[in-house]
């Protein structure tokens, strides 16, 4: 990034870095899009995260950011440090909703994970290599560059969702 680009947009989101080392590059899209689901919560009520606005989906924001909890302590802690720890909320995709867990419990857990797997990553190699712990592709390696790309991906695509979830709420379109 040039000295005279901006380091955040006007709502707050961190700009991805457009030039230097791949790895840096990487990281600055995966925050981007953390950000960018972070922006899609912002303003709502625990109710309006609940909405399942595009039926027959039942798919929430609130379950969003809980699946994305789910995925940080996959990819990150199980698959890149090959760790033996259980699904954050006691199943694998995150999305089932319990009533005594609102938007701010979700918020402060998903944060939580994103810390933990930047602990699990720094100092690692993009070349590091993990194996997917169960699912249809048990056992294969994966880079943690893999790992990156696959999470920038599992992001931006939840965040289309998020994005149409957000339009149905309040009206709230962008970003």
């Amino acid at each position: 990034m040039t000295s005279d680009a901006p380091r955040t947009l006007p709502d707050g989101r961190p700009v991805p870095l457009l030039t230097g080392d791949e790895r840096p590059m990487l990281e600055s899209w995966l925050d981007f899009h953390r950000a960018t689901l972070e922006l899609k919560c912002a303003g709502l009520d625990d109710a309006q995260l609940r909405l399942a606005s595009a039926e027959p989906s039942e798919l929430t924001l609130l379950g969003l950011v809980q699946h994305l909890a789910e995925c940080e302590r996959n990819w990150f802690q199980r698959v890149v440090g090959g760790l033996d720890v259980p699904p954050v909320y006691g199943e694998k995709s995150g999305y089932a909703l319990d009533p005594g867990r609102g938007v701010d419990e979700a918020l402060a857990v998903w944060r939580r994970e994103i810390a933990r797997g930047r602990e699990v990553c720094a100092g690692r190699s993009l070349d590091g290599v993990g194996r997917i712990a169960d699912g249809p592709m048990a056992g294969v390696e994966v880079s943690l560059r893999w790992v990156l790309i696959h999470m920038i991906e599992e992001y931006a695509r939840h965040n289309g969702h998020a994005d149409i979830l957000r339009e149905r709420i309040d009206g709230v379109t962008g970003a």
